[in-house]
């Protein structure tokens, strides 16, 4: 079956083409229908449906005789360690942990709190909360105390489940203490914390709260899978909101099992018992879909990497776990890849490796620009595949369908939507664009399975957030368009759709010819203040190592590059060279944090920034073209 029959069939009767979809998982109590209209544009999906989420990603397999097969593979080259744990054992040690939560006192409904590093028992944590009914929240290990109390009074959770530690490549990150500070901090205290203790630092356990890992679960009594409702929250995942309150995004149990298998084969193109590997991390929305539950709920192998793209210990390490663990299909952002770029322009780490194992390389978390994409295709000599998606989606909006049908690559395009997303452009008062010009990109309600269907104890919020704007759609928050043969692009944030002098212009497409440069690594544009344009762009390019000439040679190229590509109505002339831009700890480069300080606002630096220092280098760099004015 072709891409186009496949979401035609999608569109000419959903309820029928998502109950299809529905009979690979595994139910206690089928859906009868699929989609529930709630009203006032609220929409559940499998809500009289009864299923478990940790039956279908790991018991089904071990009744169906695969036991043996590993789930899990553990690579850590930040401790030099190794291990494999199969399904059986998958099922053995989370059925052990359920059983001892709920010993303890956590039932069907009730909040648990996971802060984890990246470790197997990051995952066993989850699947245990699932497997009793409880609702878990990972936050990013190493997060603030401050952010984690934030985290702690919204959601009230039964317990805390942390790790002694976390191991970065130059230090160890003391999580305990964060914990301990943060349970100060909260108004909400848990009634216990597990504490799981690593060898690299071992924790003080606070007498009659804190409980060891491995001593509380001794001598409990193994757990079975609870069926919970269709629409019963299997996790509440917090994204950061623009007014610097976390939104508690809610991921519904049965569309999430429904969309996360769907996509497996479909786009992703592995067969159960493949290798899959998502180098993420636990605490961001593509380690829940893709490390832990999209990949076990279709019975592959899943990696847990706990190391590095470049450093751990140089950039050829996402080559070496391709090669060690014949990994099928690998899904990264494109800042991991600009990152393996910059210290391995050339690829000549990659020629120390088998890679043949490999059928494609995955992009997603921010726009993957042109160049990088061109660079992984000729090192790799695999297809590089950009897709788009959202926390609040929890998978793909936009991709190429590999497993049913590899369309033509458009470098700098998503591809297409996948079936559940009817996508328009729309410009800001709602009505469509043509063809081919930019505008916000928006979904028609009812979104599909697995999105979220609103936010934890915020309706209101979810509402002004996401379908306010647009009376009848979901806002992603995007821009874009999309082209006459129906490929959809993702030019920038709205927020950084910038208006110079009356002409709305995207700081992805600047973007695009900066990193166009062969000199340049990595780049961002942001639109600053300017009393006669209103706005105007300026650039940051960051070097490919080993260049050596000087700045002001590279930034006038940069200048006139612009110029050529794009033409004098982006008014681009302001391009500094700096060492490292800031982003995220998920690697999201923070271009409206980088806009304050263009500006001279006062600004909160995100809870989510890697290292704030970097905010230091890069005010330095704009005094030097003379921001703020």
């Amino acid at each position: 079956m072709r891409y186009a029959d496949i979401y035609r069939s999608w569109k000419d009767d959903p309820e029928a083409y998502w109950l299809k979809q529905a009979e690979a998982i595994d139910w206690d109590e089928a859906p009868t229908k699929a989609l529930f209209d709630r009203g006032n544009h609220m929409y559940e999906w499998f809500a009289d449906a009864k299923v478990n989420t940790c039956y279908n990603a790991v018991d089904r397999h071990v009744a169906a005789g695969r036991g043996e097969q590993v789930a899990i593979i553990h690579d850590s080259p930040v401790t030099g360690t190794k291990h494999h744990i199969t399904y059986a054992e998958l099922q053995s040690r989370v059925a052990n942990l359920a059983g001892a939560l709920r010993a303890k006192g956590v039932e069907k409904g009730d909040r648990v709190i996971i802060y984890m590093p990246m470790v197997p028992e990051a995952l066993e944590a989850m699947l245990a909360c699932t497997r009793i009914g409880a609702i878990h929240s990972v936050v990013f290990g190493g997060f603030s105390a401050n952010e984690l109390a934030v985290r702690i009074d919204d959601c009230t959770p039964k317990a805390i489940i942390a790790a002694s530690c976390g191991i970065e490549p130059s230090r160890v990150v003391h999580y305990k203490p964060l914990v301990d500070g943060a349970i100060e901090q909260a108004t909400h205290k848990p009634d216990f914390c597990v504490i799981f203790q690593r060898d690299q630092e071992v924790a003080n356990l606070i007498e009659g709260r804190d409980v060891d890992w491995h001593a509380f679960q001794y001598g409990a009594e193994p757990a079975d899978c609870l069926p919970v409702e269709g629409n019963h929250p299997a996790y509440i995942l917090y994204t950061s909101g623009t007014t610097g309150a976390p939104k508690g995004v809610i991921r519904a149990t049965a569309g999430h099992l429904v969309a996360l298998n769907w996509t497996m084969k479909n786009i992703y193109n592995v067969d159960p018992g493949d290798v899959f590997w998502a180098a993420s991390d636990v605490g961001w929305v593509v380690g829940h879909s893709y490390i832990c539950y999209a990949p076990l709920i279709h019975g592959n192998t899943t990696i847990v990497f706990e190391g590095k793209p470049v450093g751990t210990p140089d950039a050829g390490t996402f080559w070496r776990v391709i090669s060690e663990h014949n990994v099928r299909s690998f899904f990264t952002a494109p800042t991991a890849i600009r990152a393996v770029k910059r210290e391995d322009p050339n690829g000549e780490l990659l020629k120390n490796y088998d890679l043949s194992c490999l059928n494609a390389l995955y992009l997603a978390g921010e726009r993957a620009d042109p160049d990088t994409i061109h660079w992984a295709q000729k090192v790799l000599d695999k297809p590089v595949y950009d897709h788009w998606w959202q926390t609040e989606t929890g998978c793909a909006i936009a991709a190429n369908p590999v497993g049913v049908e590899a369309l033509a690559v458009k470098v700098g395009s998503p591809t297409v939507p996948m079936p559940g997303y009817d996508i328009e452009i729309l410009a800001e008062d709602g009505t469509p664009k043509p063809v081919g010009e930019l505008g916000a990109i928006a979904i028609k309600l009812p979104l599909p399975p697995g999105t979220l269907p609103t936010l934890w104890n915020a309706e209101d919020r979810f509402r002004k957030s996401y379908l306010a704007t647009f009376p009848g759609y979901y806002e992603t928050g995007d821009a874009g368009l999309i082209d006459e043969d129906g490929y959809l692009y993702i030019m920038a944030r709205t927020d950084d759709v910038i208006n110079v002098a009356g002409h709305r212009l995207s700081t992805g497409l600047m973007e695009e010819v900066l990193a166009g440069h062969p000199d340049v690594a990595e780049c961002a544009v942001l639109g600053a203040k300017d009393q006669l344009k209103g706005q105007v762009p300026i650039g940051f390019v960051c070097l490919t190592k080993g260049v050596d000439r000087p700045a002001a040679d590279i930034t006038r190229e940069c200048v006139a590059l612009v110029r050529d590509k794009i033409g004098p109505v982006a008014a681009f002339k302001l391009a500094v060279v700096v060492d490292r831009l800031p982003k995220t700890r998920s690697g999201k480069i923070l271009r409206r944090t980088m806009a304050s300080l263009a500006d001279g606002e006062t600004f909160k630096p995100p809870a989510t920034i890697d290292d704030p220092a970097i905010l230091d280098e890069i005010a330095e760099a704009l005094k030097t073209i003379g921001y703020p004015n």
